[in-house]
């Protein structure tokens, strides 16, 4: 296909590989910040055809990964609630809360449904005027436009019935959080192209001149990753910073200005809790005071009670306490350091996020890496 199989020619590929192999003289730290990325990295092999001259860690960039599990147990709460139907992406499902997650909330009688799209939510809310549809909203800025549409289609249809439970996040603060650490070790970044698709990368300018840091935009076919991998590898060899654009098929400057538009009429930028970082300063989005009645925050205030009163059942914690996530998200160890890996948490079995999520980093490594560190 034009546009997607010459990103993918072997040939290619591995003259980019020798090419990054000559050009460098030490092991640089790279951060690849966007989950499928980390998928692709994997998939195709790349991490290990650079094990001796690159190291490349995994950054936050699975939206679902770093949800708080306040917000879903709030979600949770919802789907117990009578007269309430949960709705969300169906990643977002099986991402575990600090006792359940939306699926086995669903399997104990809890009104959860899947959406491939928000606005398909609206419809049914529509069609279903005797039941509140609660869409949960998470994602970056790539997942915004379209919850943002989905009020607006809301409001023009006057519907009362339908609300969002927002948890939408925003990239670069988390980058910002991860620089300033001073257990810090990433050199570069490669910038996630989805997001940039929507705002494109000006805004990295400043972040990369403040941090002294080459920020990158690739794609996510092999082609693309080591196209990124050589750009930033150029860079740091000869001590430049700055901002490069790998993905022109996809991504301009100035990002998707219709996108930005919608969402900024809908959203404003707020401080948000991130799983395994904390609160993040201008971390999320949360909803307009004009658009407050499609906020299920501001709907259904919280009564005091937990979700078992919610919903009448008993509920049985789940005890995370071994889980490495928070460690995983920012980078600072490889899925496979933690002595959960592969064992005690499975794709199947989860205990955090990163091991739910078809972009996490731990379900990654477990899909691709499981058998070559002999687990």
């Amino acid at each position: 296909m034009k546009h997607v199989d010459e990103f993918r020619d072997p040939s290619r590929a591995r003259s980019l590989l020798d090419q990054i192999r000559r050009q460098t003289t030490r092991r640089w730290v790279i951060m690849e910040v966007c989950g499928g990325q980390t998928h692709g990295l994997l998939r195709h092999g790349i991490d290990l055809a650079l094990e001796d001259t690159i190291e490349l860690i995994h950054g936050p960039g699975c939206p679902v990964c770093v949800t708080d599990e306040a917000k879903i147990d709030r979600a949770v709460r919802l789907s117990m609630t009578p007269g309430i139907l949960l709705a969300s992406f169906g990643d977002m499902l099986r991402v575990p809360g600090t006792s359940l997650s939306l699926a086995a909330a669903r399997a104990e009688g809890a009104s959860v449904r899947e959406f491939y799209s928000p606005t398909d939510a609206v419809t049914y809310a529509a069609e279903n005027p005797d039941q509140h549809v609660v869409f949960f909203a998470v994602g970056f800025e790539t997942t915004a436009p379209a919850t943002s549409l989905a009020v607006l289609q809301a409001k023009k249809r006057g519907l009362r019935n339908f609300s969002l439970l927002v948890s939408h996040v925003r990239v670069q603060p988390a980058m910002e959080l991860i620089m300033a650490s001073e257990a810090n070790r990433v050199e570069g970044f490669l910038a996630a192209g989805h997001v940039c698709c929507v705002t494109g990368f000006a805004p990295y300018e400043d972040f990369a001149g403040r941090w002294g840091v080459p920020v990158v935009v690739t794609g996510f076919e092999p082609v693309d990753l080591l196209l990124g991998i050589a750009e930033c590898v150029d860079r740091l060899e000869h001590q430049k910073s700055g901002v490069a654009n790998c993905f022109g098929r996809s991504v301009a400057l100035e990002g998707n200005r219709n996108a930005q538009s919608v969402v900024d009429d809908v959203y404003e930028v707020c401080e948000s809790r991130w799983r395994g970082l904390g609160v993040l300063c201008e971390g999320g989005f949360r909803l307009r005071e004009e658009y407050r009645e499609f906020d299920a925050e501001f709907r259904f205030p919280e009564q005091s009670g937990k979700a078992s009163e919610a919903s009448g059942k008993a509920v049985t914690p789940v005890i995370f306490s071994t889980c490495r996530a928070g460690e995983v998200l920012s980078g600072r160890i490889q899925p496979c350091a933690c002595g959960e890996f592969g064992s005690g948490c499975t794709p199947e079995h989860p205990l955090g996020a990163p091991m739910v999520s078809s972009e996490g980093a731990c379900a990654a490594w477990f899909r691709y890496r499981l058998r070559s560190i002999g687990s």
